[in-house]
């Protein structure tokens, strides 16, 4: 799954006293089954950056192109049906719903266009099984530790089977050795092909082995872009 930005540029508050552009004419290629992860300081556009790439928001100007598809002029129905069979979303705080369990937080973004119910239990419990939370099923987010609510994250981001993972700042929250607990994980889910998209600002992580790109950014422009 190969995404390319092209000339991308993202404002807030258009043409307003605060106006303010958090991407700023950037330009890259993110190759299928890469593995990148962008740093900066808070506020140079990666966060901004990835939610453009992953379909959350669009671009003020320039093109997003996916896999030779330019996706970021469609309407907003084609854009979900994209982002729900394409990407994977970890966010900073996990974002698991209160009162929910951990099945129903899991199952959530395969609806509404669910496969039968039976298919879906059967893929929730082998992903539930591959990051050994079967036990914890039925248990309520609220009742998690740390540890269990982030891998509770990452299967909820592979539900649909997504080609890419973009992870915003995931292990803001974590301590060091859950960090490289995430890390881990992370690497079983690039070696099975996986595209992963992380941004984070804790050399532990942007300076892993196993990451393969590493992009800077400042002031909304790539500042630095190299392999590792």
């Amino acid at each position: 799954m190969t995404i390319q930005l092209q000339q991308v540029t993202k404002a807030f508050h258009r043409g307003a006293h605060n106006e303010l552009w958090a991407v700023r004419g950037v330009s890259l290629t993110l190759e299928a089954g890469s593995f990148t992860c962008f740093r900066g300081a808070s506020g140079c556009g990666k966060t901004t950056l990835l939610s453009l790439v992953g379909t959350l928001s669009r671009p003020t100007s320039g093109r997003i192109v996916l896999n030779e598809r330019q996706i970021s002029g469609m309407s907003e129905r084609f854009l979900t049906e994209i982002r729900r069979h394409t990407f994977g979303f970890i966010f900073q705080r996990f974002n698991l719903i209160p009162g929910f369990t951990v099945l129903e937080n899991i199952v959530l973004p395969a609806y509404p266009d669910a496969p039968p119910r039976r298919a879906l239990m059967q893929r929730a419990d082998r992903l539930l099984e591959q990051f050994q939370m079967e036990d914890r099923r039925e248990s309520r987010s609220e009742w998690l530790s740390g540890g269990e609510a982030q891998r509770v994250a990452i299967i909820r981001a592979l539900i649909n089977d997504p080609a890419v993972i973009i992870a915003d700042e995931p292990t803001a929250n974590l301590d060091s050795a859950l960090s490289q607990e995430f890390m881990g994980l992370m690497e079983q889910l690039y070696h099975s092909g996986k595209t992963i998209l992380l941004t984070s600002h804790d050399a532990a992580i942007y300076q892993a082995p196993i990451i393969d790109r590493l992009i800077t950014l400042h002031d909304g422009r790539v500042s630095d872009d190299s392999g590792k």
